[in-house]
């Protein structure tokens, strides 16, 4: 792997070095790890890498490693920066014959998004998107049982992500997440619904195994001199007619990451709860509801629920499994396309060049959407 983007003061950047070198299937060779040469061979140095394959750019490390034979050059590129810097070091990757994970979203606009999908699709190269929360095991469980039909035809979904980190205006004080995350010329048209809400419309789409047909939304800008939403919610409409609520907000005060998920059918209901990620309600109709918990030796899950799990009952699984199940279910769609077998996305999948093309429309019609005064918008 080759990292663009993820220097010493990064957020995000060690926790994508950390969940791609969890299982051992993964080791970071290379890197472009700021738009400062000097940060970047520094960031290097810390992680003892190879001084000859710290790059002053992301351009030069893609142009370097690409004369590399194969078996020497590295295998993909992560893109770990900010939004607006997602589109030129995953384009030129594609050109130059290397597959691409991406932080998400997938890019700065829609635009961009459709053009990566024509390289992906022109090229055969794998795209992976770190959408976290579908790397947990419990919602692989929740997805399991609403493809095997046991809860019935899907009738209603919601999903809520709030946040409070956002609830002053923190950007002005120089934060540095905040900065960039509330800056239209670097997050895009949408702050809180693209940074969480395609979080959100992701894990909907995931679980439920349906797909978004329309929004009607309603973004609001609540703290003074905010250039961006931090708040919003969006009524959905689904492929089969099945309607649906995502809530999403940064400014919900004294909340960390509160992700859930209820999704109901025919027959019953299911609900997850990021703060007990181990944990998946099961509601039914006709009998007591039950509490389904992850485990390796908890016979009664799926296979793709329990291959996507490392310890026993009772050991919680978190975020950087979850994160890290992305990473090592890529690297094994990797070797199973350059080995010319067909992967099994069954059980090892991944968020990819769909998923994150469908945030970017997302991204653009709950704009739209609020821009028409709440109209419904067709995805």
């Amino acid at each position: 792997m080759g990292m663009v983007g993820g220097g010493a003061d990064a957020f995000i950047g060690a926790v994508h070095r950390n969940a791609a070198a969890l299982d051992q299937e993964i080791e970071l060779v290379c890197g472009a790890f700021s738009s400062s040469p000097e940060k970047s061979k520094q960031t290097g140095q810390a992680l003892y890498l190879d001084e000859q394959r710290v790059y002053d750019s992301w351009q030069q490390m893609i142009e370097h490693e690409s004369k590399f034979p194969e078996g020497e050059r590295m295998d993909f590129i992560s893109i770990v920066t900010p939004n607006h810097l997602h589109f030129g070091p995953a384009k030129m990757a594609l050109e130059h014959g290397f597959h691409v994970m991406s932080d998400k979203p997938l890019c700065f606009s829609l635009d961009e998004a459709l053009e990566l999908k024509t390289l992906v699709d022109k090229t055969g190269l794998l795209f992976g998107l770190t959408h976290t929360y579908s790397g947990y095991p419990m919602v692989k469980e929740a997805k399991n049982l609403i493809k095997q039909g046991m809860l019935g035809s899907v009738r209603k979904v919601y999903v809520e992500y709030p946040q409070g980190w956002l609830t002053d205006n923190i950007e002005k004080g120089g934060q540095k997440q905040a900065s960039w995350r509330t800056d239209p010329a670097r997050s895009g048209k949408s702050g809180c619904m693209g940074d969480i809400g395609t979080h959100a419309a992701h894990l909907a789409e995931y679980v439920s195994g349906l797909s978004i047909s329309n929004v009607c939304a309603d973004l609001n800008k609540i703290v003074e001199g905010r250039e961006l939403d931090d708040d919003g919610a969006v009524l959905l409409r689904f492929d089969n007619g099945t309607s649906g609520v995502l809530v999403a907000t940064q400014i919900a005060a004294g909340e960390e990451n509160n992700l859930k998920l209820r999704v109901y059918g025919e027959k019953g209901g299911l609900e997850w709860n990021h703060t007990d990620a181990n944990t998946l309600q099961v509601k039914w109709t006709d009998r007591p509801n039950e509490l389904w918990r992850t485990g390796v030796d908890n016979q009664y899950l799926s296979e793709a629920s329990r291959r996507n799990t490392r310890l026993p009952s009772g050991h919680p699984e978190g975020y950087l499994e979850a994160f890290a199940n992305i990473y090592r279910n890529f690297a094994f769609a990797i070797k199973a396309v350059e080995s010319g077998e067909k992967p099994d996305l069954d059980i090892y999948d991944y968020p990819d060049i769909n998923d994150g093309v469908m945030g970017m429309t997302f991204i653009d019609k709950v704009v739209e959407s609020t821009e028409k005064k709440n109209r419904w918008i067709k995805m």
